[in-house]
């Protein structure tokens, strides 16, 4: 490998950590020795980087001697566990996992948006949830001009949410249906083929799930602003990667349709996607495998002023998870 920093990925076998290794790739980030790290039942089995065989090692508390970065995607108890055991060996870690997001002094981050907060890390970084970089990565130019005052989310969120397990069982039991044969879940706790169900993460006692408290909560950090109000309602839709959203955004000023479609156009990591004469906006299909969150749609809320509709698509394990982690360790380890 080119000279460079000293890598690891952890949770390398899962669906993120091998996007991970696809990114490092695709970018020819500039390492010098990459590590990658999984649980004892997947140690010994390797994985494919620039042509080589890169065999993967059981992840304990001593893999992480003369290394310079984590990247990791494991699950928040394995970050909880195993990322201290990292900044005492000297690494920054770039933390794909909801357990240090709001934790103080933890910069949570999404480059296009606040960059300057990378630097104020003391040894972790956040990275936010997917549905969470979706949604922000297009309000954030029109909250700058117009001032976002309340935005009600609808998300419609693909099995990679859950991960590889769980992309795999939407083929099997798709196929199991299709063939009349009975089909057993063991990943998604519901009937997931031809069907969908509001996000299965843990309930709150206030009646939002976990990953709806997430977007809003997360949401107010990365933009530095409380004031912002945001309630959402996250499903879980048949599909196997990419998440959608449906946004409705109320400002303090009043927006301008041509201007709000200039500044998406404009904004770094967005695409505007639509073809209205054919009624073609964005699809999870359109951004599968893409880097820019796609957007579409806007158009006036008929039924109070100041307030915009808008249609968001963005790959969650692309953007929503390896990318954005990637793209702050570009910053933090400039070439």
């Amino acid at each position: 490998m080119s000279n460079g920093i000293r890598v690891a990925i952890m949770g390398a076998t899962g669906a993120v950590g091998q996007e991970f290794l696809n990114l490092l790739e695709e970018r020819n980030f500039a390492m010098s020795e990459l590590r990658l790290l999984a649980s004892a039942r997947s140690a010994g089995k390797t994985m494919r980087f620039k042509g080589q065989d890169i065999p993967v090692q059981e992840l304990t508390h001593n893999s992480f001697e003369g290394l310079d970065l984590v990247l990791a995607s494991a699950g928040g108890k394995i970050s909880r566990d195993f990322a201290p055991s990292a900044v005492k060996a000297g690494a920054v870690v770039v933390d794909n996992t909801s357990h240090f997001r709001m934790t103080e002094g933890v910069p949570l981050v999404i480059p296009e948006i606040n960059p300057e907060d990378i630097f104020k890390h003391k040894g972790i970084i956040a990275n936010p949830n997917c549905s969470t970089i979706i949604m922000c990565l297009p309000l954030w130019p029109l909250h700058k001009r117009y001032k976002v005052k309340r935005v009600v989310a609808a998300t419609y969120q693909a099995a990679s949410g859950a991960g590889a397990v769980a992309m795999k069982e939407l083929e099997d039991e798709t196929l199991a249906r299709l063939e009349h044969r009975e089909y057993k879940n063991t990943v998604i706790p519901h009937p997931y083929a031809f069907n969908l169900f509001p996000h299965n993460s843990p309930m709150t006692e206030n009646g939002y799930c976990e990953e709806e408290i997430k977007m809003v909560k997360e949401t107010k950090k990365i933009f530095h602003d409380e004031a912002i109000r945001l309630t959402a309602t996250c499903v879980r839709v048949p599909v196997l990667r990419a998440h959608s959203e449906a946004l409705n955004i109320e400002f303090e000023n009043e927006p301008d349709i041509a201007e709000a479609y200039d500044i998406l156009s404009k904004t770094p990591g967005v695409q505007v996607m639509e073809d209205r004469a054919n009624n073609r906006w964005p699809m999870p299909l359109d951004a599968s495998g893409k880097d820019p969150v796609l957007v579409g749609r806007l158009r006036k809320d008929l039924s109070q002023p100041k307030t915009l509709d808008l249609w968001v698509v963005g790959d969650q394990i692309r953007k929503g998870a390896a990318l954005n982690a990637v793209q702050i360790s570009e910053l933090l380890f400039p070439r």
